[in-house]
């Protein structure tokens, strides 16, 4: 029993340290471990701090900041999809509103920008709309761009 709880956290851990995962994405990689032993390193990562999802949604955001042009409703759907619960999420952009919708208008603004010379106006708020972007950010990137 302790040999396989052993054998059992050391490739847990290998696969948190590789990269930061969230508590879905162990439980879905190591599912044929059901039981307690898998629960009970879950646990133990969890006090440790290798496996943190408020932690996670953070970095997540800061990296989708960084390096993409997403609307709000697109970082929650993104991390939705790793398996967070979305209260979690939910408490996250309550918490960080301001941040997130500045993000957001910077983020329409890129996309007016990229793709006015290509496409009509009203074509790119469409465009916008469809990909979560809220009106009222929709509105401030254009007049900010005039």
């Amino acid at each position: 029993m302790d040999e396989e709880y052993d054998r059992l956290k050391t490739k847990v851990l290998r696969y948190v340290l590789y990269k930061k995962r969230t508590e879905n994405e162990v439980r879905q990689k190591f599912a044929e471990n059901t039981g307690n032993i898998l629960e009970n390193i879950i646990e133990y990562l969890k006090q440790e701090d290798y496996i943190n999802d408020r932690r996670y949604i953070e970095k997540s955001v800061n990296e989708f900041k960084a390096l993409k042009n997403m609307s709000i409703k697109e970082v929650k759907y993104k991390l939705i999809s790793k398996g967070i619960k979305s209260n979690l999420i939910d408490d996250y952009i309550y918490n960080n509103k301001e941040s997130l919708l500045d993000y957001e208008i910077v983020s329409a603004k890129n996309i007016l920008m990229k793709k006015a010379n290509i496409l009509e106006q009203n074509e790119i708020i469409e465009y916008l709309n469809k990909k979560g972007y809220m009106r009222e950010s929709i509105n401030i990137a254009l007049e900010d761009l005039t």
